[in-house]
């Protein structure tokens, strides 16, 4: 791991499942998020994901890129264009600094067909495996 180490792209396609799962599975029981025409009421064209289901799916491209060992120590995220069904979310990451300790800091970005659905960054500890 260096600073400037760029993460590969993980896509996730971004389904009615997901959106209504995620939301449940954090308890958010905003019609917004399983709801289509209450969204719609409220002036969505559709259901979208909300920030809980976001911020696992940031969580989950982290650990899986850098393994078992890797530890989140925090997680800073901002959302922009909304997630809608029928959408990919394309998550990257950059390495922006690195500690001698093995801490480091990932810039994140979830780009969609509307933009950019999630920007931040993700401060992890990656410890060293045993071979």
């Amino acid at each position: 791991m260096r600073v400037g180490h760029e993460l590969s792209a993980l896509e996730i396609p971004v389904t009615r499942t997901l959106i209504v799962a995620g939301a449940v599975a954090s308890r958010d029981y905003q019609d917004v998020h399983h709801d289509a025409e209450a969204a719609r009421v409220k002036g969505s064209p559709d259901i979208f994901m909300n920030i809980l289901t976001t911020n696992g799916l940031v969580g989950r491209y982290i650990t899986d890129h850098f393994g078992p060992g890797a530890r989140l120590r925090a997680v800073k995220i901002r959302l922009g264009a909304p997630n809608y069904p029928g959408d990919t979310m394309v998550l990257t990451g950059t390495v922006t600094a690195l500690d001698a300790d093995g801490t480091a800091e990932v810039r994140v970005v979830g780009a969609n067909g509307l933009g950019h659905h999630v920007t931040g960054k993700v401060t992890i500890t990656v410890a060293e495996q045993d071979s």
